[in-house]
């Protein structure tokens, strides 16, 4: 077993509605300082208004049941912690399985290189849990989701 960050949570929108939301729609549920991925190579930013930094992502793999980014720029900056940890989610990749369920759809998500022997692990778990597992469910069940919304 894996011991990157891992996650699943299971929707009611469609496979399509959650690809639309994981490419062009991420601006609904991440940040509202999201770029968006139209094809494989694109390459986007996602920002935190300079408050803890930004990522840069390339789209590696877009299918109806797969989705990988690799993170080719980071700067994440928390006060009183190491400098080290601002670039820890560089090389690492996100990715996420879409498989329809009865119900409507379940996305497994996998973070590859965020591990608890990260500096930043802890704060990135409880930022994933929050923005994956709390306000994309709630932008794929409802149509509303939380995203960080800057100053």
């Amino acid at each position: 077993m894996s011991n990157n960050y891992t996650r699943s949570i299971e929707v009611s929108a469609s496979p399509a509605d959650a690809y639309t939301a994981l490419t062009t729609g991420i601006a609904q549920w991440w940040t509202s300082e999201a770029g968006r991925f139209d094809k494989v190579g694109d390459i986007a930013r996602f920002g935190f208004s300079g408050k803890n930094g930004y990522w840069t992502f390339k789209a590696t793999t877009l299918t109806p049941e797969r989705i990988e980014w690799d993170c080719v720029e980071a700067l994440h900056i928390h006060e009183g912690k190491p400098k080290e940890i601002e670039t820890e989610w560089l090389g690492t990749r996100v990715a996420w399985s879409l498989s329809k369920t009865e119900g409507g759809t379940r996305l497994d998500f996998e973070h590859h290189g965020l591990t608890p022997q990260l500096l930043c692990y802890d704060i990135c778990e409880a930022g994933w849990d929050m923005f994956f597992v709390d306000s994309l469910k709630a932008y794929l069940d409802t149509g509303t989701g939380k995203p960080f919304q800057g100053d």
